[in-house]
């Protein structure tokens, strides 16, 4: 490895944006999806579900892109593929809550991931709202309420940072984790 200016400190590595590797390490060699979508799938996360509203229209989807960037502002990040039905909605009405879901909550992360009945993702399940109108759902272990503050296009996802205006947090109720395609809990 080599070190920095004597320091016995690793030099830092700089990738040239304009560089064409696909994590191979050669430009020319395309990396398998699959085989990067199993080493994603082996980061254990939380599992939140992202609501939105724009005047008169919500949608929701189960999210693990998730992350906070900033305690002063409280700012968090969350990534929406573009191909969503809830990436517009976000979009246009420019806020957005995280939910993050409890250990209970699985039967309602997979509703929110489905593809199928996307429309119906709402139906038969309670929720209210802070400051922003986006929907905030029952029984979470935590909430966030938050308006977009900044979207960045990367890839076929869109990275919505949100300013933080409202948070809920329930202590008690442990947090529902996802990790190599099963849900669990942490018990430490």
């Amino acid at each position: 490895m080599q070190k920095g200016a004597g320091t016995g400190v690793p030099a830092p590595f700089f990738i040239s944006p304009d560089s064409q590797s696909t994590g191979t390490g050669r430009s020319d060699v395309a990396l398998d999806v699959d085989a990067f979508k199993q080493v994603l799938g082996r980061w254990t996360t939380g599992v939140t579900i992202v609501t939105s509203r724009a005047g008169d229209t919500i949608h929701g989807m189960t999210v693990s892109a998730f992350t906070e960037v900033s305690l002063e502002p409280p700012r968090v990040l969350v990534c929406a593929e573009k191909s969503s039905n809830t990436h517009p909605v976000i979009a246009e009405g420019g806020v957005f809550a995280v939910n993050i879901l409890a250990r209970n909550q699985a039967a309602l992360s997979d509703k929110f991931a489905s593809k199928r009945d996307e429309h119906l993702r709402f139906e038969g399940v309670d929720w209210t709202t802070a400051q922003t109108g986006a929907p905030i759902l029952p029984d979470t272990a935590a909430a966030l309420d938050c308006h977009v503050h900044a979207a960045h296009e990367s890839g076929d996802h869109v990275i919505y940072l949100g300013d933080v205006l409202w948070t809920r947090c329930d202590p008690d109720k442990p947090v529902l984790l996802y990790s190599s395609g099963a849900y669990g809990d942490f018990k430490g």
